[in-house]
């Protein structure tokens, strides 16, 4: 059975970011989803971020941009309303729960799409993986 984020309940996801970052509630959990989601569909191209979740799928209208970890730490921080360290763990956290969700092909294919310095964020398995 092919595993896709959809078939993850909302309500699952944010409980598991929430529980990955240690967040004080529901609310900052899913505002950090929220913020992850959007900014990650910002860098992949269009066509792989039209298979994740529904918040990857709307900001997939908009052009790709190539950007590096400090940006997506800035980004995630100003649409979560945190810094940027609590962004990148954020990130981490979501990362998690994608890989989790997604089937792994998929999930190959965004790491592929990602920076070395992005990809530090996912899972170990798959940062550690050599990239062109």
């Amino acid at each position: 059975m092919r595993k896709d984020l959809p078939l993850m309940q909302h309500d699952e996801m944010i409980g598991k970011v929430q529980a990955l970052t240690r967040l004080p509630g529901r609310g900052p959990a899913e505002r950090a989803t929220q913020a992850v989601l959007t900014t990650l569909a910002e860098r992949l191209p269009s066509g792989l971020a039209g298979h994740l979740a529904a918040p990857v799928r709307q900001a997939a209208e908009a052009p790709t941009e190539r950007f590096d970890l400090t940006t997506l730490a800035g980004r995630i921080a100003a649409r979560a309303g945190t810094d940027e360290d609590m962004a990148v763990r954020e990130a981490g956290a979501v990362f998690e729960v994608l890989d989790a969700a997604l089937a792994p092909e998929l999930m190959d294919h965004v790491a592929e799409a990602l920076p070395a310095d992005i990809r530090e964020l996912l899972p170990a398995g798959r940062a550690g993986e050599e990239r062109p």
